[in-house]
C-alpha cells in the first residue's frame, strides 16, 4: 500500500539519536516527520541493563537540554513529571543509572506523536524524486531520511559461529539469562561492559561463579579518562576540527583517545576491587578462582568435553587455555551497511571507513542537492570518538534540522571551548 502523504523526514530506528531528532523537530511549525521502529516499544540496551549499572556521561547531555534547556523532553522534565526532582537531588547522585536514563527515553517515546513503533523498514528506494521507506504494510514517501538503526554486536571470528546460550555477546544477556551458580566463567573486553558484568558477577552471593577468567587487550583494567581537558574532545568544536581536518593522523589520533569513552569508570573499578576483596580476604575464597588477565587476546574457542575451551595469548606469543561453562563477550559493536539501504547502495560514496559525510552529517550520494540521507552514529572515523557517544546527541540533532530546514532554528549551538585545536 503506498500512502499518499509525502513527509519532510523519515526517520529509521528509535534509539536515542533518532529519538533525540523527533523531540527537538517535534515543536517545529511546518515540519513533517515520522520515525519508524521495528519493535513493538522503545528497547534501549534491554538485555543489559544491570540495576547498578551507572551512565557515564552527565543527565544534562539528554536528548535535546544542550541545545534546548526549556524542552519537555529533557531529563530534569521526566524528574519533574514523575514527582522525583527532590529526591533526585537529595540522593546527590554523581551519575544517573542507566536504567533511569532508559525509563526516562521511554517516556519521552510516550509524549511524542511522531513515531511508529511495530513498524520496520525493509528497503529504502529512490522514485520520482522522492525516497520510498517499504515496510511490511505500507509504503512512506519521504524527501529526506535520517538512518538512526545504530550498531550491532562486535564478535571475534573464532566465536562468531560458536553463539548460543552458552557463548552470548554482552547485548544478549538478559535474553538468555544464563546460570552463574556454581559455574566457570570467562568474561572477553577490558572495558566498560566486562567490567559490569565481572562486578554483576562478583555481587550476588547466591549466584557466585566457582571461578571467572577476565581477559583484556589492554595493558590492565583501565580507568574512564573522564577530566576536564579530556572532555572537551566531547565538544562541538573538536567534532567539527576532527572532521575538517587533514591530517594523515586521524586513526592514530582516535586510538590515543580511547580511554576518554572506552574506559572503566573509575567508581565501578572501586567496586570490583572492593569486592575480590572481600571475597578473597573475608569468605576466604581461594585467590585463583577470579583471574583476571590483561595483556591477553582470545585467540581460539572450541568445544570440550567440559564446555568450552578458551585460548589465549600474551603479548610476548605466550598461549594458555582455560576450560570454561560460559563465555561472555564483551567486545563492542560496530557500525554496518543496514541491509534496508541496499536499494541506494551504489549511489552512495564510501570509503573503507565507511560513509563519507558532508559537514551536517548526511551522507555524500548522487541524488538531488535538495534530498539529504542524514546518518546518525556512524562517523567515528571522520567525527572523531564523540559520534558514538550520547555527548553530543542534541547537538547532532540540531545540526540536522537547521540543514533540513536551511535555517538557524536551533542558534547559539557553539561552547566556549577551553582548548585552541591545531587543524
Amino acid at each position: 500500500i503506498m500512502t499518499s502523504r509525502i513527509i519532510d523526514l523519515g526517520g529509521v530506528g528509535i534509539g536515542p539519536s533518532n529519538l533525540s531528532l523527533a523531540a527537538l523537530s517535534a515543536p517545529i511549525e511546518g515540519l513533517d516527520a515520522r520515525f519508524f521502529e521495528k519493535d513493538d516499544r522503545f528497547l534501549w540496551h534491554s538485555d543489559f541493563l544491570f540495576s547498578e549499572s551507572m551512565m557515564q556521561t552527565s543527565f544534562l547531555k539528554d536528548l535535546v537540554t544542550p541545545v534546548d534547556p526549556t524542552s519537555p523532553y529533557s531529563f530534569l522534565s521526566f524528574l519533574v513529571a514523575n514527582r522525583r526532582l527532590y529526591q533526585f537531588i537529595h540522593a546527590g547522585f554523581a551519575q544517573v543509572t542507566r536504567a533511569e536514563f532508559s525509563q526516562y527515553m521511554e517516556w519521552v517515546t510516550q509524549r511524542l506523536p511522531n513515531l511508529q513503533f511495530g513498524a520496520p523498514i525493509r528497503a529504502i528506494s529512490w522514485k520520482d524524486d522522492f525516497f520510498e521507506l517499504q515496510s511490511d504494510d505500507e509504503t512512506f514517501r519521504a524527501r529526506n531520511i535520517s538512518l538512526g538503526t545504530g550498531r550491532i554486536p562486535s564478535v571475534p571470528d573464532c566465536a562468531r559461529h560458536r553463539l548460543c546460550e552458552t557463548v552470548i555477546h554482552s547485548s544478549q544477556y538478559g535474553k538468555y539469562n544464563p546460570t552463574t551458580k556454581g559455574r566457570r566463567i570467562a568474561v572477553i573486553g577490558g572495558g566498560q561492559s566486562g567490567a559490569e558484568l565481572v562486578y554483576h558477577l562478583l555481587l550476588d552471593d547466591a549466584a557466585l561463579p566457582e571461578s571467572i577468567v577476565w581477559i583484556s587487550r589492554r595493558s590492565n583494567f583501565l580507568p574512564l579518562d573522564n577530566t576536564p581537558f579530556v572532555n572537551e574532545w566531547f565538544t562541538p568544536e573538536f567534532s567539527d576540527q576532527f572532521f575538517n581536518s587533514r591530517s594523515p593522523h586521524k586513526l592514530s589520533l582516535l586510538e590515543e583517545q580511547r580511554l576518554a569513552s572506552d574506559g572503566i569508570s573509575v567508581e565501578l573499578l572501586l567496586q570490583i576491587y572492593q569486592r575480590l576483596y572481600h571475597r578473597r580476604f573475608l569468605d576466604g575464597q581461594a585467590n585463583h578462582r577470579f583471574r583476571f588477565l590483561p595483556r591477553r587476546e582470545l585467540t581460539d574457542l572450541r568445544a570440550s568435553n567440559q564446555g568450552w575451551r578458551v585460548a589465549f595469548s600474551s603479548r610476548d606469543n605466550r598461549m594458555a587455555e582455560a576450560d570454561v561453562d560460559l563465555v561472555l563477550l564483551a567486545t563492542g559493536y560496530e557500525y554496518r551497511f543496514p541491509q534496508y539501504l541496499e536499494p541506494l547502495m551504489n549511489r552512495i560514496e564510501q570509503d573503507a571507513s565507511g560513509y563519507l559525510l558532508n559537514e551536517d552529517f548526511s551522507i555524500r550520494w548522487d541524488g538531488p542537492p535538495n534530498r539529504q540521507i542524514y546518518v546518525q552514529n556512524a562517523a567515528r572515523s571522520q567525527r572523531g570518538i564523540s559520534d558514538p557517544n550520547l555527548s553530543l546527541v542534541a547537538w547532532r540533532s540540531a545540526r540536522i534540522l537547521n540543514s533540513l530546514l536551511d535555517s538557524n532554528v536551533y542558534s547559539d549551538l557553539a561552547s566556549q571551548t577551553m582548548v585552541d585545536w591545531m587543524q
